[in-house]
């Protein structure tokens, strides 16, 4: 991410911290994240640094004029900002869809959405169909509705049957990742992906998040993985930080060993 998304992406967030956002303003930013990394001209245009802000701003009220005043305006400060790139403005835009479901959510939209990442992460013939190029969008936003209809909240099928619409050649279980990634920050946490053997007990998922938010200094929640393949231990990801404590791991390495 270069540093002009980064103060770009800044500025919307701090935009959408001072709106009064529901799902409906979710919804109709990644409405907008689909319109604007669907046409090329209009993702450039909006995107142009050589252009002024005050033009860009104005594109967005011609072309979204009928979407609400808090979505106008969100859209609005986003495309005033200098953006790395066209491909920055849409995460930007969708990112920012993220964190309004978030916002106006009142259940577990990380637990959920780490549940429908493993179930497609277990169902590969479900995740080449979302991850297609050659399906239709709409489809498979139907699909995931149909999926997840009376077994997720409201905010966590808005968010997954938006995100597989357009996945912009991204695997689907890396977009669900990122999905998680921002309601976490948005809600002021860091998700760590843990992976067990067995099940974890509460008591050692609670003393496992409190040494996490004690070593990476905030509040920690716990994405649980089963995978007996690893024998024993634990494997915890956090971000880009891998601690491997399998067994698995351990014979691994055993085997590099002997083998050189």
């Amino acid at each position: 991410m270069g540093s002009a998304t980064t103060q770009a992406l800044a500025a919307g967030v701090q935009a959408l911290g001072a709106a009064k956002v529901d799902l409906d303003t979710a919804r109709e930013l990644f409405a907008a994240a689909r319109a604007v990394s669907g046409s090329q001209a209009l993702s450039g245009a909006l995107a142009d640094p050589a252009a002024a802000p005050e033009a860009r701003s104005s594109l967005v009220s011609r072309v979204f004029g009928s979407l609400s005043s808090t979505a106008q305006s969100l859209l609005t400060t986003a495309a005033a900002e200098r953006w790395s790139s066209q491909d920055d403005l849409v995460d930007g835009i969708e990112e920012l869809a993220v964190r309004a479901a978030a916002v106006a959510d009142r259940g577990d939209l990380e637990g959920e959405l780490f549940r429908v990442s493993r179930i497609v992460a277990e169902n590969p013939e479900l995740e080449l169909a979302l991850g297609s190029r050659l399906g239709d969008g709409a489809a498979k936003g139907a699909l995931m509705q149909s999926l997840l209809g009376g077994r997720a909240g409201e905010a966590t099928t808005l968010v997954v049957s938006s995100l597989v619409q357009h996945p912009r050649g991204r695997r689907v279980r890396a977009v669900l990742a990122r999905a998680i990634r921002v309601v976490a920050a948005q809600r002021g946490r860091t998700v760590a992906t843990v992976t067990t053997a067995a099940p974890l007990t509460a008591a050692q998922g609670e003393r496992l998040a409190t040494a996490l938010s004690r070593t990476y200094g905030g509040e920690v929640t716990i994405s649980s993985v089963v995978d007996p393949s690893i024998v024993g231990g634990v494997r915890v990801q956090i971000a880009d930080d891998v601690i491997d404590g399998s067994i698995a791991s351990r014979l691994a390495g055993v085997r590099q060993q002997l083998a050189g």
